[in-house]
């Protein structure tokens, strides 16, 4: 049998794959201590970032809507326009802006919390073909578990939610919009005071080169989706008004502000039309063509043109974003859940500038 000596490239790269054993156990050790002290912090910021919720979130909220809106106070600088005169006039739009759609969304509101009982009612009545899997599973729960007397079923009470909710967000809004402004106005001089932290000039430049990336990002995707969101929003309100649904306006307002969290908002809708059209249409299968219709809708967007428009180097991970939505709902609540996609893309920019992406063959 003739034997073929390895070649000095293949003999490197069997070197290089292969695992070497430990020097030294005391480096194992002493990687586990950081790893040990890494975690902890980062345990305690998640209990700072969670039991500080109340003022941190309307401050976490104003900076990253600043840095998103950092671009037209500078191109309004350039032009010779006071930050405070920018700054006083973005604020004053997202004021007029919520206003027109709370008061828009009020009239329809009221009326649908008012038929709340006639609304549960027709609901019951047009799921009456699944009563019979759910007494089935009601038996069996009984026969595993026991009976237990159980109160009347009854419908539910959306106000006093609505009210407990609505009460500490007055508060949190007039922290968000001060913030805002002050963010707005101070924003350059902050940053220079940011670099004046760093000794070394390289990493003054890694830091602007940083926020500057971030600016630029958000601003890019918030403009990008929400022209996206806007002809959704469109679409959706053409469609329930040939469906002949109550109010195509206010879907097509909620389709829109709702695709700005991904995967969440878009169910959400979807259980709002069904809803919605359990109470209209005489039939549980005309009931079902509107949110069957905003399901291929929003699939298309967001598998196909969304990609398409954004590119791959603003396109994020699914996986990341699903676990952003996860972890910032279970921490800061529904704004956690908007905040969700505009986080991970300001922790997305700081990693590649810190650890930069190198393409590295691995063996299989």
């Amino acid at each position: 049998m003739d034997y073929i000596r390895p070649s000095r490239e293949a003999h490197r790269a069997v070197i290089i794959s292969d695992p070497q054993p430990v020097e030294r156990i005391g480096g194992v050790w002493a990687s586990f201590g950081r790893a040990a002290n890494i975690g902890i912090f980062l345990l305690l910021l998640v209990a700072f970032l969670y039991f500080g919720r109340a003022i941190l979130l309307p401050i976490f909220s104003a900076a990253v809507v600043a840095m998103t809106l950092a671009p037209l106070v500078k191109a309004a600088k350039r032009r010779g326009v006071s930050p405070w005169i920018a700054a006083l006039f973005i604020v004053a739009c997202c004021i007029g802006a919520l206003s027109l759609m709370v008061t828009a969304m009020a009239g329809p509101v009221s009326e649908w919390i008012g038929r709340t009982p006639e609304i549960w009612a027709s609901v019951r009545q047009k799921l009456a073909v699944f009563e019979e899997p759910l007494a089935a599973t009601r038996q069996l729960q009984t026969a595993l578990f026991g009976s237990a007397d159980a109160a009347p079923a009854s419908a539910p009470n959306v106000v006093l939610p609505v009210v407990a909710f609505v009460t500490p967000a007055a508060g949190e809004l007039l922290i968000f919009f001060g913030t805002l402004i002050f963010f707005l106005v101070g924003q350059f001089e902050l940053r220079a005071r940011f670099v004046s932290l760093f000794a070394e000039r390289e990493a003054k430049l890694r830091f602007l080169k940083i926020m500057n990336d971030i600016e630029k990002n958000l601003a890019g995707y918030l403009l990008v989706v929400t022209i996206i969101n806007a002809a959704l929003g469109v679409i959706v309100a053409f469609g329930a008004l040939l469906l002949g649904l109550p109010n195509p306006a206010i879907f097509g307002l909620c389709a829109a502000l709702l695709n700005y969290v991904p995967y969440v908002g878009p169910a959400v809708m979807v259980v709002v039309l069904f809803s919605v059209g359990l109470v209209t249409f005489p039939s549980l299968g005309r009931a079902l063509l509107a949110p069957i219709g905003f399901i291929a809708l929003t699939t298309a967007e967001g598998h196909f043109i969304t990609p398409t428009i954004i590119g791959r180097r603003m396109t994020l991970n699914p996986l990341l974003i699903f676990l952003a939505l996860a972890f910032w709902t279970w921490l800061w609540g529904p704004v956690g859940t908007f905040l969700a996609a505009p986080l991970s893309i300001v922790g997305l920019v700081i990693f590649n500038h810190l650890f930069p992406h190198e393409e590295t063959k691995f063996p299989d």
